[in-house]
């Protein structure tokens, strides 16, 4: 049970801390009877004896915390370079952190290593072995450090709003798991999501395995591990997100899918929740969606000045098919999004038919789709139709109905922008045939593809330049875009940093090629001739390939060849 502490305890604390500082040589006692004299002096008004010292230059803090550590028998920790399980710190409410002084850093052999201010406060060691049900192993982390600690993870804490989230969830929660388990649980989530907004990651992957659980964060593309709570804590979280985000609680057995909003910092962020039945339980995989973050505009979204030229003149053309393709998480909509916003949405009706509909634009007549009530790409691009349309928008190309209805609306004086996944822009062409759209259709309504990457952009205040020789780029990459003469080329490698969360790279740029379709491109499509011979003609007409425009953000110190090579085949 919470109790309060014994002032006297204090007292013979700070006693004890002098003579075992005199003993280890790190003051004498001189400077010990001084920094005593003083804080009678002042009856206590510059706090503890540590403290005093340390103001007096005698010591540091550091130097406290290891004498502390050494002469109660526990390990020190210095938690500027301790990376810190929240896991672990979720174990403790707020109020808990704050009274006893004392935080929860990481799980080790099933124990729950604390950092603490006293580390031999029995009665504060049993109250936290009760608050966790953990076996608590103490450690000393200087007082400044620990206090600046716990001052962050309370904040993460209590800067979770829960007011679009009912009001019912910790009950349900706590009616649901009656055990300490479930409260460590609530706050875990909290913590999680929270991190990861301001990690600025676009999905949570929470994975079970048979001894730990794993959470990962997607950070511009990339997974990275973030940390590895017990096992015993994986049924209470999963249950927890299906509370916020209205699942079966109760099935385990089969998928299920959920949504939920809340306010974090002031910010709202759409999360879209998925669960999957695995080996050692469910994982569970969270899409987050800042409301709050402004559309990208096309100039941003790193095209080249002569490409988007030539963009810019395909969305001002009154009516056509625009195809923007790439794999799943290419940017794809990101690149539908910026179009729509460069288009005249005041004297054009603009719909969109999406699923989901991951942002919300002014002017813009946006649908979501839901194949249960029989409203699918299909359906709601016929409704729009019926909908005087100028500008049409359909988030993805999935069978034939829809990409018939999206040509012929495209034949039939409307401007339609979709998405579909192949690897190049030549492969679209040839996609739609394969999904039995007659040739004479997409050759006359198709104006252009743009094939898409996404690229991590090197973190400007830890990229490190590289010169390399000519001869040695080129045995590297044969096609490296060097100009003639050009004997030595610097290139820039990810080093990584705090302020790029150790990677090596901060934010995404878009990698593109372009193919405006030509009368030449028309015959050959009209011809079925293949996406290589497809490809070849957009070349000698000025396309630029995927690896070229990559290789020429290299050269530019934007990004790293690694980069390219792993986002571009």
């Amino acid at each position: 049970m919470l109790t309060g502490y014994d002032s006297m305890k204090y007292g013979q604390l700070q006693n004890f801390m002098g003579t075992w500082l005199v003993k280890e040589g790190v003051i004498t006692s001189a400077q010990l009877e001084e920094a005593l004299n003083d804080q009678k002096l002042h009856k206590g008004s510059k706090g503890f004896l540590g403290k005093v010292l340390v103001q007096m230059g005698h010591c540091t803090e550091d130097d406290i915390a290891r004498v502390m550590a050494k002469r109660s028998g526990v390990p020190y920790v210095s938690l500027e370079n301790y990376d810190i399980d929240i896991a672990a710190v979720a174990t403790l409410p707020v109020e808990a952190l704050k009274r006893y002084r004392a935080l929860p850093i990481s799980f080790k052999e099933d124990k729950l290593f604390v950092a603490m201010q006293h580390p031999n406060d029995i009665i504060a060691l049993d109250d936290l072995r009760i608050l966790t049900g953990y076996d608590i192993q103490q450690v000393v982390a200087p007082d400044t450090e620990l206090d600046a600690a716990i001052e962050k993870y309370s904040r993460a804490n209590m800067d979770f709003d829960h007011s679009e989230v009912e009001e019912t969830v910790v009950e349900e929660i706590a009616g649901e798991a009656d055990d300490s388990s479930a409260r460590p649980a609530v706050r875990l989530v909290n913590m999680i999501i929270t991190q990861a907004v301001n990690a600025k990651a676009s999905d949570i992957h929470i994975e079970a395995y048979e001894r730990y659980v794993r959470v990962r964060f997607r950070i511009d593309g990339v997974l990275h591990d973030i940390m590895q709570p017990p096992q015993r804590m994986q049924a209470s979280i999963v249950s927890r997100i299906k509370v916020m985000s209205n699942m079966n609680i109760a099935e385990r057995r089969i998928p299920q899918d959920g949504r939920v909003s809340m306010r974090i910092e002031g910010r709202t962020i759409d999360i879209r929740v998925a669960t999957l039945p695995a080996a050692f339980g469910e994982r569970v995989t969270m899409r987050l969606l800042d409301r709050s973050s402004r559309i990208i505009t096309l100039e941003e979204l790193g095209v080249v000045p002569e490409m988007l030229k030539k963009y810019k003149h395909a969305l001002d053309i009154p009516y056509g098919f625009i195809l923007v393709t790439g794999p799943t998480g290419s940017g794809k909509s990101t690149t539908l999004y910026a179009s729509l916003a460069a288009v005249d949405r005041v004297e054009k009706n603009v719909i969109t038919v999406e699923d989901p509909i991951e942002y919300r634009m002014d002017e813009v007549n946006q649908i979501q789709i839901n194949p249960k009530a029989g409203l699918t790409f299909a359906s709601g691009l016929r409704s729009i139709l019926r909908s005087d349309p100028d500008i049409i928008m359909v988030g993805e190309i999935r069978d034939k109905e829809t990409a018939r209805i999206a040509i012929e609306s495209a034949l039939t004086g409307h401007l339609v922008f979709s998405t579909l996944h192949t690897n190049d822009a030549a492969g679209a062409i040839s996609r739609l045939t394969e999904m039995e759209i007659e040739p004479f259709l997409t050759a006359s309504s198709l104006v252009c593809v743009l094939a898409q990457r996404l690229a991590r952009v090197l973190c400007p205040h830890c990229k490190r330049s590289h010169p390399m020789s000519r001869q040695e780029l080129l045995d590297i990459v044969a096609d490296f875009p060097l100009v003639e003469g050009e004997q030595q080329v610097t290139l820039y490698r990810a080093v990584g940093c705090m302020r790029c969360n150790k990677t090596g790279y901060r934010g995404r740029i878009g990698i593109y090629e372009m193919l405006f379709v030509n009368e030449k491109i028309q015959r050959l499509t009209l011809e079925r001739r293949s996406a290589s011979e497809i490809k070849q003609a957009a070349i000698d007409n000025g396309m630029v390939m995927l690896r070229r425009d990559g290789l020429n953000k290299v050269k530019q110190g934007i990004t790293s060849l690694e980069e390219i090579m792993r986002v571009v085949v």
